[in-house]
């Protein structure tokens, strides 16, 4: 059953995403929206039963690099920058009661 973009879901529409539009705009808008139903309405129509399920729609692996870390741990430089540290942390004032 084709779902009918009536004058009141245009209006939720117009709501939500915050829209102020003049009454041509909506009624452009709600044949645009109707376009798009009738679009997902066909595709509902293909059969998909003997298509393989996939996460993306190239084959194409992960191209970047591992997340290595190259300038490794080095607390005491940092920790030589800070006002204060205690127990090899910045200690900062307490800021709430």
């Amino acid at each position: 059953m084709a779902k009918i973009i009536d004058d009141e879901t245009m209006e939720n529409v117009c709501i939500l995403a915050k829209l102020s539009l003049s009454e041509e705009e909506k009624e452009k808008a709600k044949a645009e929206m109707q376009k798009m139903l009738d679009y997902v309405e066909k595709l509902d129509e293909l059969d998909t039963s003997e298509v393989e399920p996939m996460s993306h729609i190239f084959q194409d692996e992960n191209v970047f690099r591992e997340d290595v870390v190259t300038n490794g741990d080095n607390k005491e430089a940092m920790l030589a920058n800070a006002p204060k540290a205690k127990e090899g942390q910045y200690q900062v004032p307490k800021t709430i009661g």
